[in-house]
């Protein structure tokens, strides 16, 4: 699954909503209380610093593929405000090139979140950064702030598979990303 990044919410929305694993940055295994979840739930920890893993993590995320696991990337690379879609980063999505027992290749399955209301009332945009955690926010405060604002609405929205059969890992990159924003878009303006 490709899905676009708001908050450190989203790890815990998504694992309420199916059973998974993620693809994440190293310095979240450090995280308290999110990297030991994250170990739990058998993260594979990318290592951003240094290009040539890519190679490696690209491949462990095709072995675990392989195995029947089901892995969440977020190709943005980073979370944001949740008001838009960034472009995707394809290099990761190169894992979905392993091939199935029966010869397919492994699915991609594009996800959208979005966070739309606040006490079952809309959540416009300037209410987002309640949840959303990106920049130099500091976790625990936010975290705080997040469980003081009161009850969320969200809405996850599961897309259409894709596959490499018939695309390159770069347009597989931005065909998902265009699907992802579009799920957005209507979600945020209540039309999903």
């Amino acid at each position: 699954m490709v899905a676009n990044h708001t908050s450190w919410a989203d790890i815990v929305i998504f694992s309420a909503a199916t059973p998974l694993s993620f693809v994440a940055k190293t310095e979240v295994a450090r995280w308290p209380l999110f990297g030991s979840l994250a170990r739990l739930q058998r993260t594979v920890f990318v290592e951003r610093q240094r290009r040539t893993a890519t190679g490696e993590t690209r491949d462990a995320i095709r072995d675990r593929l392989l195995a029947g696991d089901t892995l969440l990337l977020f190709p943005e690379g980073t979370s944001h405000d949740g008001n838009a879609v960034l472009p995707f980063k394809s290099a990761l999505l190169g894992a979905a090139e392993a091939r199935l027992a029966s010869g397919a290749h492994v699915k991609v399955q594009p996800v959208s979140v979005a966070y739309t209301g606040l006490h079952g009332l809309p959540m416009g945009r300037e209410n987002r950064p309640l949840f959303a955690w990106y920049g130099d926010m500091e976790m625990m405060p936010h975290l705080w702030e997040a469980l003081l604002a009161g009850p969320l609405d969200v809405v996850v929205q599961f897309h259409e598979p894709l596959s490499l059969d018939r695309m390159d890992r770069k347009t597989l990159a931005a065909r998902a990303q265009e699907i992802v924003q579009n799920g957005q878009a209507l979600a945020l303006a209540g039309r999903s």
